[in-house]
């Protein structure tokens, strides 16, 4: 099958705890569900079930306060505070948490080394996609749109993609396979985005003007959602190549 390079791995992030902030990453494997670790830590309402049962930086903004990662070989989770006081995933970062939710918090972590996902458990807390792709000229769009400079961590990209030229945006991916380093994906859909990005990542200041332009302008949709054809090893500043 014939491939052409669309662009370069500009970023590359991770976020071990859904709606936490994340970590960027020098290299990762990419697993059956996604970057390895990936939201495999969350909080949820127990008395909810699928979808709605996690409880994300919609409902509680401050969690975008705490910044998360993981560290050595057994995938050990760090969690730093707005204070920078470090926490594990432990019954305190909850008791933290819990005066700014309307509902009792419950904790839920998946292991990251399983390779497959139980039929009706979705795919660790990720979203609707195993990976979330942006890119550079959408950002640069998005900006000219707004009228204003655009972080792209509002977006929680996986991959920020610096993408060549004469390359496709991402909505022209869908339906198509990507290579990067190691591994392939497929295309699948675009993101449908919400209130999170609204949320400024330092101030966790709201601005509903970045959402409405993106509604307005985009339909709603801003980045791509890839399922994993091929696991391996990504790198920052590895090739992406679109096939077809």
């Amino acid at each position: 099958m014939n491939k052409r390079q669309a662009g370069v791995i500009s970023q590359m992030n991770r976020y071990p705890v859904k709606s936490f902030a994340g970590e960027s990453l020098e290299a990762c494997s990419v697993t059956s569900y996604g970057l390895y670790g990936d939201r495999s830590f969350a909080f949820i309402d127990e008395s909810k079930e699928g979808w709605d049962r996690y409880v994300t930086a919609r409902q509680i903004p401050a969690m975008l306060g705490y910044k998360a990662k993981l560290t050595g070989e057994s995938a050990q989770l760090h969690v730093t505070s707005p204070d920078g006081r470090v926490w594990g995933w432990e019954e305190g970062l909850r008791d933290e948490l819990q005066p700014h939710a309307r509902v009792r918090l419950s904790m839920l972590h998946y292991d990251p080394d399983r390779t497959s996902i139980p039929e009706n458990d979705g795919q660790m807390a990720v979203d609707s996609g195993s990976i979330l792709i942006v890119t550079d000229r959408s950002l640069r769009q998005l900006e000219q749109m707004w009228g204003q400079r655009v972080d792209p961590r509002r977006f929680r990209a996986n991959f920020v993609v610096t993408l060549t030229d004469d390359a496709d945006g991402e909505q022209e991916w869908i339906g198509r396979r990507l290579a990067i380093g190691e591994a392939e994906l497929s295309v699948d859909m675009p993101c449908e985005r919400c209130s999170m990005i609204t949320i400024e990542p330092d101030s966790l200041k709201r601005d509903p003007g970045i959402l409405r332009t993106v509604n307005e302008k985009m339909e709603l949709n801003f980045g791509v959602y890839a399922s994993v054809v091929k696991t391996g090893q990504v790198r920052l500043g590895d090739p992406v190549y679109r096939f077809g």
